[in-house]
């Protein structure tokens, strides 16, 4: 499961709010300013400061949490992908602003002016793309280690629980904050879902010349419009090796799967097709054709 092709093709949000993370938490590293990273509520209540809201959302406290952190940011860049930039800006906008909130009623529920309760990072934008990643994800393999059984889903559980537990409470709070973030997102609390940031705003970050570990689009790309079906009355333009002259017909528990993902029939079909009955690769010809 790796959650769509290489590097950062067609998630530019996803890239620079990724490199913006790095950046912050590297310089307070250098700095030795983590242990002054973490929200309070002395800093909320009593003495305000607009610097440590700002860390909060970008800075993780600790090397590992950065680790996790950046690794799944990375694998989630699937979801921007799925709704387009636009829509997936105010996916972060609505995590960070909807978790913060509910990390102010946290801290001003315990009121504990002496400690650092909060971790600092994004957890509200990670935490929140569990719940759609919970929902709209299917297991595509399943295995058994010692009779316990397993799925290609749960590394990506793991790498959540190893975050979400690296600092205990400190941790907890503000991950459990970003799941009820993402899961008022996912009610589509007064219409979210359909909002958008306009064309202009993430056009930006596609044009930032951050350092990207994907092809660059043109480069080493295959053109195949033509020979590619086209999904939803698009020609979408693929890096997935063309289909055999002669395909296998795609199995009945494979087009199974990505109907139950809320895709048409016949388009699951033509992209397993495509993609040699491989379900990946299918899922993300039929989310980027969604996304263009």
């Amino acid at each position: 499961m790796n959650g769509g092709p290489s590097g950062f093709n067609n998630a530019p949000v996803t890239r620079t709010f990724l490199i913006a993370c790095a950046i912050f938490t590297l310089s307070f590293g250098i700095q030795g300013g983590f242990r002054k990273l973490g929200l309070s509520y002395q800093d909320i209540f009593l003495k305000p400061r607009i610097w440590k809201f700002i860390a909060s959302v970008f800075a993780f406290s600790s090397t590992p949490e950065l680790l996790f952190g950046l690794y799944l940011l990375y694998y989630f860049r699937v979801f921007e992908r799925q709704i387009g930039s636009n829509k997936y800006s105010v996916f972060i906008l609505f995590s960070i602003i909807g978790s913060l909130l509910f990390e102010v009623v946290t801290l001003g529920i315990l009121k504990d002016p002496t400690a650092n309760l909060l971790s600092s990072g994004p957890y509200g934008v990670i935490f929140a793309s569990f719940i759609p990643f919970f929902f709209d994800i299917p297991v595509s393999t399943r295995f058994r280690v010692v009779g316990v059984h397993f799925s290609d889903k749960t590394f990506i559980y793991l790498a959540g629980c190893q975050l979400l537990l690296s600092s205990w409470k400190r941790s907890i709070l503000p991950g459990m904050c970003g799941i009820l973030a993402g899961s008022l997102y996912r009610l589509n609390l007064f219409g979210i879902r359909k909002a958008k940031f306009p064309e202009f705003v993430t056009s930006f970050f596609s044009r930032l010349s951050w350092p990207s570990s994907g092809s660059p689009r043109g480069a080493t790309s295959r053109n195949v419009v033509g020979s590619t079906p086209s999904f939803a009355g698009r020609q979408v333009e693929r890096t997935y090796p063309a289909p055999s002259a002669v395909p296998a017909e795609p199995p009945e528990d494979a087009i199974a799967t990505l109907v139950s993902m809320g895709f048409d029939r016949n388009s699951a079909r033509q992209a397993l097709v495509h993609a040699r009955n491989d379900v990946n690769a299918a899922t993300n010809i039929l989310l980027e054709a969604q996304s263009h």
